[in-house]
């Protein structure tokens, strides 16, 4: 099992040394033994509590957004692969399509079917004159 130092630990969850140490004496991570008498962590413990740590928290209720061309529609095609998906809904009139990863298709539980809002906000966007 692969032991770390302290500050091998600080520097790969981007914190620092004190930090970790926090973290030990609080017992969010058990306290190894290195073979120098030093105190370190287990790196797969560690790892598990990196993946921990990484996870976002809840948005909760949104009171603000930047974004301005929200639709509401419906969700009439999902299409996963093992990294992507394609989600297409359909807004009024209006077919939005997009890309995003099979994880967060996933934790959002897009289903054909299943209603959605679809926030746009890009610093490219086209604008055309149709015929007349």
């Amino acid at each position: 099992m692969p032991n770390l130092r302290i500050s091998e630990a600080a520097a790969l969850l981007g914190v620092s040394d004190d930090t970790v140490r926090r973290w030990v004496e609080q017992g969010r991570l058990a306290e190894v033994r290195l073979d120098s008498g030093r105190m370190g962590v287990d790196g797969r413990e560690l790892a598990e509590f990196a993946q921990r740590l990484a996870e976002a928290p809840e948005p909760g209720v949104t009171v603000a957004a930047s974004a301005r061309n929200r639709m509401r529609g419906i969700v009439t095609r999902v299409v996963k692969d093992g990294v992507m998906a394609q989600v297409e809904l359909q807004a009024g009139p209006f077919r939005v399509v997009s890309l995003m990863s099979r994880d967060s298709a996933d934790e959002l539980g897009l289903e054909v079917g299943g209603v959605a809002v679809a926030s746009i906000k890009s610093t490219h966007v086209v604008v055309e004159i149709p015929e007349a």
